[in-house]
């Protein structure tokens, strides 16, 4: 018998389409490694499957359940970003109606972006979930373990641990919150990653994709992959994002992220430890998972000082968020970003208009010249994946071409359209649902490629319209002739063949009539 088992669900092929088979990304469970090894840390026993990695039938799963006794099983509805927890729910209610389906006796956690938005919704709608929990979780997993000795966790004992949700008389019920770790425990607390849980192969890590771009569009260097934080949250109160949702504070039935924006960080001994340990497994593909990472020179530097002094730095894939104005007119900071082995950076550059961007982000790089920036990273020979967002609030049809039209000029080697989605945790959702917008209805219908997909509307444009802008936005942004002259000259000609055999793959959509 072990405590807890964390679970990493998977339903790719409802959230991707076709791009699942070959080109979306299969990202390690960053969250699930981080909370099994902190319960590991203090002593409980732990293990870990991740179902889409391994390609697991539930069934097989279930098996596995029953092999290990698990106290508890905890289904992680996680991705790297936090936004990606609405998808993920798809995949993990599925998983656990499956398990309660078996008779499986042992009680059913979910740690996620959706159930600490919308906890009491989570378990009015989910009969297979026992407990919610409405923050990150690290220290409601020791106080709900810490009962009981080797039996399961007591659906019935549950008023003393702060931090989750549950049923109560029938009806769901929220215990006070539970405090998340600490800036001064970050180390002790969150130590790392349980790497040696993941599926046993000869390098668990062959298991794992990145993204087209992050590879130079090279289908060879996309495995081994791995991902690593340096920081959790952001500063930041953006409407449209709810990466703080997990620092939750409050009970509200609603969840709204802009209200628990701290930032923690760890060490960075801890940090460039860990990327030495994947080093040493062979892993030189690896993603910084930080919402901002290029944000607080007193944390980045350091981490980016000691990684440039590594035999290993030029070898390293490495790619990191950035804002805009951080890396404006920093030739020196940019140049130790490629020794330290960042040979991408992320921008949210979000739309190319002024006020459409400052209503949705809250003042960020005001005062910027964005395509100087641009150019400035290319001069220091690191490629810029650029995100943009089609469908913001105040959005109408000229400011999504002015948004694309920048994105033509700017020429990035990576391009990232997306539909505006007003995620659970967000202030966009509780405004979409004050607006009486319509909203999701099935998990799968928050991911941005999926077949049912329902955006945001904005004040002057349906949600239909945005889709369709942002659809064909993606293919004439990756059939531009710059663009695939640029790739040519970067990378080479098969890596423009495979961008030419992505864009070939077409995603239905069900809200365009397909």
């Amino acid at each position: 018998m072990i405590d807890v088992l964390f679970i990493s669900p998977g339903n790719a092929s409802e959230i991707y389409q076709g791009l699942a088979t070959d080109y979306s990304a299969i990202e390690p469970p960053t969250w699930a490694l981080l909370l099994a090894e902190s319960c590991r840390s203090v002593g409980y026993k732990v293990g870990l499957i991740d179902v889409l990695a391994e390609k697991l039938l539930h069934k097989e799963v279930i098996d596995r359940i029953n092999q290990l006794q698990p106290r508890l099983v905890c289904i992680v509805a996680m991705g790297q970003n936090v936004n990606a927890g609405a998808v993920t729910m798809s995949g993990a209610v599925k998983l656990a109606n499956d398990i309660k389906a078996a008779k499986i006796e042992t009680p059913i956690g979910l740690v996620g972006s959706y159930p600490q938005a919308l906890p009491y919704k989570t378990l009015e709608d989910e009969p297979s979930i026992d407990i919610v929990f409405c923050n990150e979780g690290v220290y409601v997993f020791r106080n709900l373990l810490n009962e009981n000795g080797d039996k399961f966790v007591d659906l019935n004992k549950l008023d003393h641990v702060n931090g989750i949700g549950y049923r109560k008389d029938g009806k769901p019920f929220l215990n006070p919150p539970e405090g998340i770790v600490p800036q001064n425990r970050m180390d002790e607390d969150l130590p790392g990653y349980a790497w040696d849980l993941l599926p046993k192969k000869e390098n668990p890590f062959d298991l794992y994709r990145c993204p087209m771009w992050h590879s130079n569009y090279d289908q060879n260097k996309r495995s081994p992959y791995a991902t690593v934080y340096t920081s959790l949250g952001c500063i930041w109160t953006c409407d449209f994002c709810m990466i703080n949702i997990l620092n939750r504070t409050s009970n509200d039935p609603i969840g709204v992220a802009s209200k628990y924006n701290v930032m923690r960080h760890w060490s960075t001994e801890r940090v460039v430890k860990q990327i030495d340990k994947l080093v040493e497994m062979g892993v030189y593909t690896i993603r910084i998972c930080d919402e901002m990472f290029l944000l607080n020179k007193k944390y980045y530097l350091p981490i980016c000082e000691e990684l440039s002094k590594k035999p290993y730095a030029d070898k390293l894939l490495m790619w990191a968020y950035s804002r805009v104005d951080t890396v404006a007119k920093n030739p020196k900071i940019l140049e130790l970003l490629r020794k330290a082995g960042f040979k991408w950076l992320c921008l949210g550059i979000e739309s190319g208009n002024r006020n459409v961007r400052l209503e949705a982000s809250k003042g960020k790089f005001e005062d910027v010249d964005i395509k100087e920036v641009v150019n400035s990273i290319h001069d220091a020979g690191i490629e810029v994946l650029a995100n943009y967002l089609f469908g913001l609030p105040e959005d109408t049809m000229e400011t999504m071409q002015q948004t694309l039209d920048l994105s033509l000029e700017l020429c990035t080697s990576g391009w990232n359209g997306y539909c505006t989605m007003a995620f659970p945790g967000s202030q966009l959702y509780k405004d979409a649902l004050q607006l009486n917008y319509d909203m999701p209805k099935t998990y799968s219908a928050w991911s941005y490629h999926s077949y049912d997909m329902v955006p945001m509307r904005t004040k002057y444009l349906t949600a239909a319209e945005v889709v369709k802008f942002r659809d064909e936005a993606f293919t004439t942004y990756h059939t531009y002739p710059p663009f695939l002259k640029r790739i040519e000259e970067k990378f080479g000609k098969q890596e423009v063949e495979n961008i030419v055999k992505m864009t070939q793959i077409k995603l239905k959509r069900k809200i365009l009539g397909d």
